[in-house]
């Protein structure tokens, strides 16, 4: 959608607007002479969309005041579906819920045109809809595996996406083979009564072949992986150009106690850390030490264009996809141990109880002393705890002291940001294990100990640093914004809790909120618990309109700390950067809206990528297991089944409600609970049970359990044509 048209919407949105001839609205957004004609093309533009009507009069006006809603569709693996209404709209509910027998030809991430329904769903998300017309394609590429019957050739999409497979040409010109993971493109996309047609336009590789499952998810959600020409030669001039000095425009720290503290596998490092105590004042000098990317790739050149539109690195299990070149991420710009390297530097002048006095903001250049995993971080520390030199890593006893230091810190600014009410939600990552031929041998989540939280408090005291300074300066720049949650939504979540025993005076209280995530720490219905609250809070997005990260109960927050994995850092960084040498700067707010946009998507598209991947690995690796006994945790319910986390693997399935032994179950929505009409038995939210494995089903992604000793019954699965 261009400016133009969301200009128009925003416009027609407000409570004030009375309905205007499309002359008079033109006068209104001030738009004249030439521009009229574009102002024209774009109202039309929405007409035929569906989301602009000419009225009595001949006045302009919303249609979805009069029954219908424009949105973003999202599709869930059991078919049916939600729209997220056009926040320009002015809709006052959150989702319109769109049965399966209403979805048609949609898919996730479509625009759509949605004709509301009396009453409301079920599912109590907002009222009920059907997809009238998708408006704008999220995308007409698609993979799946590919196979032929009756002398034509077909493929079987991954995931949900459509009911049937899909009808594809000749396959055989680019040379696929029955079972080969494919790249289609979309013709005609399918109907309840035409499965459509495709074209292939790229062969994978077998199924189950290694790296086919990498690149399928790839392909899938259009992530770009290789690097364009002209961004790969700047890239290698820049390089040829650096001087290991330091330049008389920059601030030099090379004398400066700095370390790194990264994961074991981590390539790029784009943060570093120093420590001081002022013997006197007893107030902490913090040096957050960050990668100066843009030295390397100046605004609208090559590189930054690439950048741009990757918008961040991608993480998949044993892939990187970087935002910049190797050379550059895992070179020039990272703050490799021994190696002189510029940075952007925020110093911290924090007071003995962690309270900021005062931050300086600099172009610097360090030298990193040395570099820390987070396990060696952790290691040290627990033999200081411990007072057991002798299980302590080698480490010079100056890093030792600004180690202990800093976990001092990190404990003082962590108890600040949950004194002014930060809610600390458990959504621990996923960590794979492999074997020598690349295969899951193992799961587990990750730890998040004290070495993680050391580098989490003083990244997000730097974030928080440079946010504020931008703001004071009043300047437009791309906040990491959180906006708070609709009180409906934290009612539910009240009602949800004290269903599971959880006391809340104040259901809104962020502080209430905050006592119920502590107090579930380390129970068995903790991840539901968590998990059902980030249900009720609103995406963090980024955008340079200015609003608090509720979250982290913060009124002014960016992301300056990445630069190497994610452009808005970039963005913030050049902003500052001006600052420094000008002392003045004005930010784009246009620009950086859609910026802003683009940058939220690429994000959502990234952790889409990690989560599909690490899902399908996981289900590969319990595809062996069938049979297996786990103890396991229900972390969600539902009328057809409950859901149960094993508690020794990161993986979740579903025990369907006909599996369940000796009764006829009914789902009770109050107690989220399901329970047998003869006995009684309740299968609970948080409840512990024994279950086995029964199936995995790669193509729709979905491990199927059940109680451990029930009968030997699969649950009813859809099979595609």
């Amino acid at each position: 959608m261009s400016n133009l048209q969301t200009r128009i919407l925003s416009t027609l949105a407000q409570p004030s607007y009375q309905p205007l001839k499309p002359k008079a609205l033109a006068r209104k957004l001030g738009i004249s002479g030439d521009a009229y004609n574009d102002f024209k093309t774009a109202l039309h533009a929405l007409i035929d969309q569906g989301r602009v009507e000419i009225g009595k009069g001949n006045a302009v006006r919303q249609t979805g005041g009069h029954g219908t809603v424009t949105g973003i569709f999202r599709k869930t693996n059991a078919g049916f579906g939600f729209v997220r209404p056009n926040p320009d709209e002015g809709h006052k509910f959150n989702e319109v819920f769109i049965p399966e027998e209403a979805v048609r030809n949609a898919t996730t991430g479509d625009v759509v045109l949605v004709r509301l329904r009396q009453g409301r769903a079920r599912h109590e998300r907002g009222p009920k809809g059907d997809i009238v017309q998708v408006l704008e394609r999220a995308t007409r590429q698609f993979v799946g595996t590919y196979f032929t019957r009756d002398g034509l050739f077909y493929v079987r999409v991954d995931g949900t996406v459509f009911a049937h497979s899909v009808l594809v040409g000749d396959p055989t010109a680019k040379g696929a083979r029955p079972n080969d993971k494919v790249v289609i493109e979309m013709l005609r996309f399918p109907t309840a009564d035409d499965r459509g047609e495709a074209v292939v336009t790229e062969v994978l590789g077998p199924h189950g072949t290694p790296g086919v499952d990498t690149l399928s998810v790839i392909r899938a959600l259009g992530i770009p992986d290789e690097f364009p020409e002209d961004a790969l030669e700047e890239a290698r001039q820049v390089a040829s150009r650096f001087k290991d000095e330091v330049p008389d425009d920059r601030e030099d720290f090379t004398e400066w106690l700095t370390i790194t503290i990264d994961p074991v596998d981590a390539r790029d490092f784009d943060d570093a850390i120093s420590l001081t105590i002022d013997p006197k004042t007893k107030h902490w000098q913090l040096g957050v030490h960050i990668a100066d990317v843009g030295h390397f790739a100046t605004a609208g050149g090559a590189l930054d264009r690439e950048a741009r539109r990757r918008g961040t690195s991608v993480y998949l299990p044993q892939h990187v996809i970087p935002m910049f070149p190797e050379i550059i991420s895992n070179g020039l710009a990272s703050l490799q141990q021994g190696k002189l390297r510029y940075v952007k530097s925020v110093i911290m002048d924090l007071t003995p109880t962690g309270q900021k006095a005062d931050a300086h903001f600099a172009n610097g250049v360090i030298k990193t002393r040395r570099r820390f995993t987070y396990e060696e971080v952790s290691e040290i520390l627990a033999a200081v705890d411990a007072n057991a030199p002798e299980k302590m890593p080698p480490v010079d006893a100056d890093v030792l002291e600004m180690l202990i230091a800093m976990r001092d810190l990190a404990k003082i600014l962590h108890k600040r940001r949950v004194k002014r009410g930060a809610l600390e939600l458990m959504m621990p990552e996923v960590q794979l294990e492999y074997d020598t031929e690349g295969k899951v041998a193992g799961a587990q989540f990750r730890k998040h100990d004290i070495s993680h939280q050391v580098v989490e408090e003083f990244m997000l005291a730097a974030n928080e640093a440079v946010a504020e300074h931008l703001d004071r300066k009043d300047v437009h720049f791309l906040r990491r914004v959180h906006p708070a949650p609709e009180p409906n939504k934290l009612q539910k979540f009240a009602e949800f809790a004290r269903i599971l025993g959880y006391k809340m005076k104040r259901e809104t209280d962020r502080f209430s909120l905050q006592r119920v995530l502590h107090e579930s720490r380390d129970k068995p219905e903790m991840p539901a618990v968590h998990y059902a609250l980030l249900r009720s809070l609103k995406q963090a997005t980024y955008s340079p309109v200015k609003d608090d990260h509720y979250a982290l109960a913060s009124e002014n927050y960016c992301h300056f700390t990445s630069p190497i994995r994610r452009y808005p850092d970039l963005q913030v960084h050049r902003l500052l950067d001006r600052l420094v040498r000008r002392g003045r700067v004005r930010g784009n707010l246009e620009e950086l809206i859609a910026l802003g946009e683009h940058c939220s998507k690429t994000e959502r598209r990234a952790e889409t990528a990690e989560r599909d991947l690490v899902k399908h690995k996981l289900l590969v690796y319990m595809s062996e297991r069938i049979g297996t006994d786990m103890h396991a945790v229900i972390t969600g319910v539902a009328d057809y089944g409950f859901f149960a986390q094993s508690e020794s693997l990161p993986v979740e399935g579903l025990v369907h409600i006909s599996t369940l032994p000796d009764d006829y179950y009914y789902f009770d929505e109050a107690s989220h609970s399901l329970v047998g009409q003869r006995t009684n038995r309740r299968f609970r939210l948080g409840d512990k049970v024994e279950v086995t494995v029964v199936r995995v089903d790669l193509q729709r992604r979905q491990l199927d359990l059940r109680i451990k000793g029930a009968p030997e019954r699969l649950p009813p699965v859809r099979r595609r044509r």
